[in-house]
């Protein structure tokens, strides 16, 4: 099982955004089988194979173990992962293009970018794991306290400049062999988790 997988196939986010099979792949964090989820779940037996059909047929789920038990035969499921992010490639015809309208003080060119991260690094998991190799990446994740606005656009301006001497230092265009990697760098104000899941709203401009 993996940690976290991408969707790529429109029909597999289709599958998964089903709140009944997105209750399903939760519960399948562990293996069960039909009628121990349809028991979890309040469900018919009959309306969970259903449903687990169809996950499997997508690559959601997995048999992990089949067993007879009685007079039936009895097929242990388990989620392919522990979580899942629907790739911007589910749809194509309308995913995100920052170059559409390059603003870096934008929050939507921000989530712009975002969404050509989860795309392009799901691209290369599901090539990875067809390959059998690991994708070498690199992030960084923390948060920052500024005392007032103006320290942090001087953040801003100073960690611009650190990464642009980084990438001049090292970029080397006429490298035989070399791979081109793209450097994401994002600043945005932290959100609050509230009850129920959701995030708190940001505090307003000062």
């Amino acid at each position: 099982m993996f940690e976290v997988a991408v969707i790529e196939d429109p029909a597999a986010a289709e599958v998964s955004l089903d709140p009944i099979r997105a209750r399903l792949l939760a519960e399948l964090a562990e293996p069960a089988s039909a009628t121990m989820l349809a028991a979890k779940v309040g469900l018919p037996r009959q309306k969970v194979n259903y449903h687990l059909k169809a996950l499997e047929r997508h690559g959601l789920v997995e048999l992990v173990e089949e067993r007879r038990k009685g007079n039936v035969n009895e097929r242990l499921m388990r989620a392919t992962a522990t979580s899942y992010v629907i790739s911007p490639a589910a749809l194509a015809a309308v995913q995100p293009d920052p170059a559409r309208s390059p603003d870096q003080l934008s929050a939507r060119w921000l989530l712009a970018v975002a969404a050509r991260l989860v795309r392009d690094v799901g691209e290369l998991i599901t090539g990875a794991a067809k390959a059998r190799k690991r994708v070498a990446t690199f992030a960084i994740d923390g948060e920052v306290r500024f005392a007032s606005a103006a320290d942090r656009s001087a953040f801003a301006e100073e960690l611009a400049n650190a990464v642009a001497a980084l990438v001049a230092k090292y970029h080397d265009a006429t490298a035989e062999g070399g791979r081109e990697h793209r450097v994401v760098v994002a600043v945005h104000p932290s959100t609050r988790p509230r009850e129920g899941g959701a995030a708190a709203p940001a505090e307003e401009e000062r």
